[in-house]
């Protein structure tokens, strides 16, 4: 059970640091475009996010897989300035056509584990306990996104039904955000 509580505070903090603004940026322009009534969906997607992150740690520290950092460090901010990118070309959407949000927590998700791919794999290759040590990191990412994403849908309530926002300029607002501090990102971590 300590094995298990040790690496779902690693899952946590890997979401909830100050240090994971890459993720928290990815979950914000993931989130942003849906609100409080559309939770299960949220949900849903924050977890197609862990599944794809998963799937990259666990063939990792497999050694079945295996990127250079560089490259990593630098695709993380691409995703994230894709996804916002991606709700700039369409912020009128709603629901259904907001689909493509799936796909991209899925695929950015193989990307974004990646990016701690190399230090777990240290210390789970180390482990007797490999799969107990990859579920408790995925539920503590798990649980680590769900409060973000509360936050933002919380943050969205008061914002569109209380100060009367509307949910195009919202959306505008956020995902400009982030895709501007996503390029910065980029930028700085070129790999060449």
């Amino acid at each position: 059970m300590s094995d298990f509580l040790f690496y779902f505070k690693m899952g946590w903090e890997h979401i909830i640091s100050k240090d994971a603004l890459d993720h928290q940026l990815f979950i914000l322009a993931l989130a942003c475009v849906y609100t409080i009534g559309d939770i299960k969906r949220v949900l849903i997607l924050v977890t197609a996010f862990t599944i794809g992150h998963s799937l990259t740690l666990a063939l990792s520290v497999y050694d079945v897989i295996r990127f250079s950092s560089k490259w990593v460090e630098f695709l993380i901010p691409c995703t994230i300035f894709v996804t916002a990118l991606n709700n700039l070309f369409q912020v009128d959407r709603e629901g259904k056509s907001a689909r493509i949000n799936y796909y991209l927590a899925l695929c950015f998700g193989l990307i974004h584990g990646m990016g701690f791919a190399n230090a777990i794999r240290i210390m789970l290759a180390q482990d007797q306990t490999i799969g107990w040590g990859l579920f408790g990191f995925n539920i503590g990412l798990e649980a680590g996104q769900i409060f973000v994403v509360a936050i933002i849908l919380i943050t969205g309530i008061l914002f569109l039904n209380f100060l009367k926002v509307k949910r195009r300029d919202w959306i505008f607002f956020l995902s400009s955000g982030v895709f501007a501090l996503a390029l910065k990102m980029a930028m700085e971590r070129l790999p060449f």
